[in-house]
């Protein structure tokens, strides 16, 4: 009776499991590529970019800025290069301890460190130069809050593509690499 006491007890004090952080599945004209979203590390991001997927802005955009050895952008844009419109900017995550290396998934911004709003970027590669260093508008970071857990071949592919200038902007894929649906993953 001591012995189930002290189990039950033990049982009731242990520290709670973590749920399993929510994956993605992008369907795109390249193939498929899985998403690993860190919830615990950048609940915000997180949040943010599952509003959208839930939401379907992704579906139909495409990835409008690759650039090999670097990274591959999307999620802001339609096939025929017109903006989607989004929600307010949320407040940048980059301070979480993750890192821009290869295969990880981060919030795009402009010179704004709290102007993230839909677009999100793939690393091509370490990119330790777009990592938090400091709480000013020069060292704020991108927020990594993902990583492609299946499908980097896809994403490599995608990097290989033709890219030129298209409606003034550099580094567009010449043949459009479309994300035809994003949907969290059971």
């Amino acid at each position: 009776m001591k012995r189930l006491f002290f189990s039950l007890l033990l049982i009731a004090f242990a520290p709670l499991a973590h749920a399993a952080n929510p994956h993605v599945l992008f369907t795109t004209n390249q193939g498929n590529v899985e998403i690993e979203l860190f919830a615990d590390k950048a609940p915000k991001s997180v949040e943010n970019f599952l509003g959208y997927v839930n939401k379907g802005h992704y579906n139909g955009t495409i990835f409008h800025r690759v650039i090999a050895g670097f990274v591959a952008q999307g999620g802001g844009y339609s096939a025929d290069m017109q903006e989607k419109p989004t929600g307010k900017p949320i407040q940048n995550e980059a301070n979480n301890g993750l890192m821009n290396s290869p295969g990880t998934l981060a919030m795009a911004r402009t010179n704004d460190p709290h102007s993230a709003s839909a677009q999100f970027y793939i690393n091509l590669r370490d990119n330790a130069a777009l990592n938090y260093r400091e709480s000013t508008p020069r060292g704020w970071g991108y927020a990594v809050f993902g990583k492609v857990v299946k499908g980097m071949d896809v994403v490599e592919k995608m990097a290989d593509q033709p890219t030129g200038v298209v409606n003034g902007m550099p580094d567009v894929p010449l043949k459009p690499i479309i994300i035809m649906s994003a949907k969290p993953l059971p």
